[in-house]
C-alpha cells in the first residue's frame, strides 16, 4: 500500500512517520509546498520548524511537486490531507482536478468552515460536487485524541477513522495501526467531526478557567456541561449522542483542555492573563482551531436551535465583545434548570 500524506506541519509528519516505521519503505510519502522545509528535513532526519526532537524513518519518501504526490497512488493506496481546515477546500479541489481514477481520501483537521459553518465532510461533498468528473471517491475522517509529539516518539494513541466506507476504513487501519497505535471505525461522521470542533472551544474556555485560578471544579463544571452542549448539537445535526462519548469527544476533550501541549487551552491561559487574541495568535505560531470555528459552531447551533452558553460565551470573547471575567458571570448568572 503507498500512503500520501499532504501537509508537513507537526500533525501531518507525526502520522508520516508512524506509516513509515511500518509500511516499506518509499511507501509513504510526505509532501510540502515548501522545497527548503523537505530539504531541511532530508539534511537533518528531523522536522525542526514543527515536530522538533523526532527523528523520521529513512524510508519516507519526500515530495514536493504537488501532482507527482498525487499521481503515485493507485486506486488501492490512500490520501491523507494534513491541511488546517482553513486549507481543505483548496486541497480537495486541486486533489480532484488531478485525478484520472477513484481515491480513498481522508483528512485529519477538526473544526467548521468559518464562512459556511460547514463540517469537513460537507466541505469535501461540495468540492466533489464540482470537480469528481463522475468518479467515486471514498472519503473519511481520521480524529481522536493526539499530540503531535507523542505520536512522533510512538508513544500510545488511540484514534477513530470515521467513513461510510468500510473499505477505507480498513486501508486507514492497514496504513497506521500499528505499534502504539489504536485505530477504530466508526460511520458517523458528523459526530465525530463536531465532537472535533467542539473540543477545541470548550478547550479555551477551561484554560480562561485555569488562567483565571478558578480551581478544579470550575473545570470539571466547564467540561461536564460543554460535553453537554456538545451532544445536543450532535443530535441535532444528525450524529449519533454517544460518539461523544468515545475517544473523539470526551477523550479528545479530556486531553485538549487538560494538556501542556494544547494550542487552544493556552489561547485561553493567554486570554486570562489579558493578552490581546492577535498577539496569542502569532506567538503560538500554529494554528488553534477552537478560535477559527467558535463563530461558526455558534451559527449552527442558532440554525438548529441548539443552546450552548458556553460555547456562546467563546465566540463573544473571541470576537472581543467580552471580557473572560465578564463571561465568567454571564455563565454563573443563567437562571437555574435541570440537568440535561
Amino acid at each position: 500500500m503507498k500512503v500520501t500524506l499532504l501537509g508537513a506541519g507537526s500533525w501531518g509528519t507525526a502520522m508520516a512517520a508512524q506509516a513509515a516505521r511500518y509500511l516499506q519503505a518509499g511507501e509513504v510519502c510526505l509532501w510540502s509546498r515548501n522545497a527548503k522545509q523537505l530539504e531541511g528535513i532530508q539534511k537533518t532526519g528531523e522536522n525542526t520548524a514543527y515536530l522538533p526532537g523526532v527523528t523520521l524513518p529513512a524510508g519516507l519518501q519526500l515530495e514536493d511537486v504537488f501532482e507527482r504526490a498525487i499521481t503515485r497512488l493507485s486506486e488501492n493506496d490512500l490520501l491523507v490531507i494534513a491541511t488546517p481546515m482553513s486549507g481543505l477546500s483548496e486541497t480537495v479541489a486541486k486533489v480532484l482536478q488531478l485525478a484520472k481514477h477513484s481515491l480513498n481520501i481522508v483528512w485529519l483537521c477538526k473544526g467548521l468552515e468559518p464562512s459556511t459553518a460547514l463540517l469537513p465532510h460537507q466541505v469535501v461533498a461540495r468540492e466533489d460536487h464540482l470537480h469528481s468528473h463522475g468518479l467515486q471517491h471514498a472519503y473519511g475522517a481520521l480524529s481522536g485524541p493526539s499530540f503531535a509529539q507523542e505520536v512522533g516518539n510512538g508513544m500510545p494513541c488511540a484514534l477513530t477513522i470515521a467513513s461510510k466506507s468500510s473499505a477505507l476504513c480498513d486501508l486507514v487501519q492497514g496504513a497506521f495501526h500499528h505499534g502504539n497505535m489504536r485505530i477504530y471505525a466508526s460511520d458517523d461522521l458528523v459526530g465525530v467531526e463536531l465532537g472535533g470542533a467542539i473540543k477545541n472551544i470548550l478547550a479555551i474556555a477551561a484554560g480562561i478557567g485555569d488562567g483565571l485560578d478558578l480551581g478544579l471544579n470550575a473545570r470539571a463544571a466547564v467540561l461536564t456541561r460543554g460535553l453537554a452542549e456538545m451532544m445536543r448539537l450532535v443530535k441535532a445535526a444528525g450524529g449519533r449522542p454517544e460518539t461523544c462519548m468515545g475517544l473523539t469527544g470526551v477523550g479528545d476533550l479530556i486531553l485538549t483542555a487538560t494538556g501542556d501541549l494544547s494550542r487552544n487551552r493556552r489561547v485561553g491561559l493567554a486570554l486570562a492573563a489579558g493578552k490581546p487574541l492577535p498577539e496569542i495568535l502569532d506567538n503560538l505560531g500554529h494554528v488553534a482551531e477552537g478560535v477559527l470555528c467558535a463563530s461558526a459552531v455558534g451559527s449552527l447551533a442558532s440554525r438548529l436551535g441548539v443552546e450552548m452558553p458556553i460555547t456562546a460565551m467563546m465566540s463573544e470573547v473571541l470576537s472581543g465583545k467580552l471580557s473572560p471575567q465578564n463571561a465568567l458571570k454571564k455563565l454563573m448568572g443563567r437562571d437555574p434548570k435541570v440537568e440535561a
